[in-house]
């Protein structure tokens, strides 16, 4: 499987992506990857790429989410069907990652991070997979319509969202350095700086949430309830895409703290 956007290559046995200019070849050679530091001979085989490449494909879900808004607004229901089960598609790898990091994570493990720090940041990433496909289920399930009056502010309020996330796995994008670095030094001080944007863009999120819910408050009379009340519960799901991605940012920190 290949993602443009973010040129994700799928083997089994590999994973292979880039962030940015940096291109990285990552072998899940007996669930863990080599690492290239002094470090990494020490502890021979390090988890964090897996947790990386399994965010990275939590964040592609996201964006693909923007593409099933967009064929939403325009009413263009098979389109929306293809993309959602692309959508599901990318889900479903992530859900493999999920469980190879959690079968083969050894028990005693020495890094300056515990087990247990690891397995719930990987858990909390695969809730932005999980929130894209449920938003996407919902909508072509029901067929949803976004009033016209509602398009700009709903297109506004995902890339609030997509903005947090992208911020997410920015950070995570750093974890290896954090590794390397026992949560120390430069690289920590970094990612504080990171995670206080990502509070900052969390912010943003909520302020064009209640800019949303407010336009959806002066049409209810025009709208059927039931709509009106899947309307909100989809305003909800997307707000939910920040704070998911704010608890990322949340557990690094402590980890970073301790």
């Amino acid at each position: 499987m290949v993602a443009q956007k973010n040129l994700i290559i799928w083997a089994t046995g590999d994973y292979l992506y880039a962030f940015g200019n940096d291109l990285i070849r990552r072998t899940f050679d007996a669930g863990y990857l080599k690492m290239t530091s002094p470090l990494g001979a020490l502890f021979g085989r390090s988890p964090i790429g897996p947790v990386q490449v399994h965010m990275v494909k939590a964040q592609s879900c996201i964006t693909l989410l923007g593409d099933f808004l967009e064929a939403s607004f325009s009413k263009d229901w098979q389109k929306a069907a293809e993309i959602q089960q692309a959508i599901r598609g990318v889900e479903n790898e992530a859900d493999a990652i999920k469980r190879d990091i959690r079968n083969r994570l050894p028990r005693s493990l020495w890094l300056p991070v515990a087990r247990n720090d690891l397995l719930e940041l990987v858990r909390i990433q695969d809730r932005l997979a999980n929130r894209a496909k449920d938003i996407a289920g919902l909508m072509l399930g029901r067929k949803m319509e976004i009033p016209a009056e509602l398009i700009d502010a709903v297109r506004e309020n995902y890339q609030t969202n997509l903005n947090t996330s992208a911020q997410a796995l920015k950070i995570i994008h750093e974890l290896d350095e954090l590794l390397e670095t026992g949560f120390r030094g430069k690289e920590a001080n970094l990612v504080e700086e990171l995670v206080v944007e990502l509070d900052e863009l969390e912010h943003e999120s909520d302020v064009s949430q209640v800019k949303l819910r407010s336009m959806l408050f002066q049409l209810e009379g025009s709208l059927l309830p039931v709509n009106v009340m899947f309307l909100y519960k989809i305003i909800d799901m997307l707000g939910g895409i920040s704070d998911i991605s704010q608890k990322v940012g949340s557990l690094l920190l402590q980890l970073v703290a301790h």
